[in-house]
């Protein structure tokens, strides 16, 4: 006698999984952000550190003018997009941004340092044309946000390797919530 197949559960992680491993990687940011003297005195050259966190701070800027550009363009999605948006402040404020010159991370001239600085290693970054078009259909414009986060959160994953401790683990909560907020942005264009 044959038995009966189990119950088919949708594939990947759960909605509830990802949303509390988004708000345990924003928890660590938070924690996360203090002065490297330990970790940079000892292991790493310290001016590698600092461009890395540079790098990270006006990526994060980048996409807040994503989130602002897509945000002008289709306001109906602010109750999606809007804590998103919230929480790639507080990474580019984690990084460091707005304390090295930049214009600050709060409205859409926040990542004007992005276009000068360091080689973004011939990669398109998703800060590269914060200014471009917005989709017209607000499924595309989810999706194309979904990308660039997903592009940034694998950059970052790759990048820690080449960091000391702290900032490793700071990358690390970091590309987990960028993770996080591509999986969200894909579920919310559906």
């Amino acid at each position: 006698m044959p038995y009966p197949s189990p119950p088919r559960s949708p594939s990947g992680p759960r909605r509830r999984t990802l949303l509390v491993s988004a708000a345990g990687a924003a928890l660590l940011v938070g924690c996360s952000s203090g002065s490297e003297d330990s970790d940079g005195a000892t292991s790493g050259s310290p001016s590698l550190t600092e461009r890395a966190r540079a790098r990270a701070a006006r990526e994060s800027e980048g996409m807040v003018e994503r989130y602002d550009a897509l945000l002008a363009a289709h306001p109906v999605l602010a109750g999606l997009v809007g804590p998103l948006r919230a929480e790639a402040v507080r990474h580019a404020e984690a990084f460091g941004g707005g304390s090295s010159g930049t214009a600050g991370t709060s409205g859409p001239s926040a990542g004007s340092s992005t276009t000068s600085g360091a080689p973004r290693d011939g990669k398109a970054s998703p800060s590269a044309s914060p200014s471009a078009a917005v989709p017209a259909n607000e499924k595309d414009a989810l999706a194309e946000l979904a990308a660039a986060e997903r592009a940034l959160a694998d950059r970052r994953a790759k990048a820690l390797l080449d960091v000391p401790g702290e900032l490793a683990r700071l990358l690390a909560s970091v590309a987990a919530a960028g993770a996080a907020h591509a999986y969200l942005l894909t579920e919310g264009a559906k």
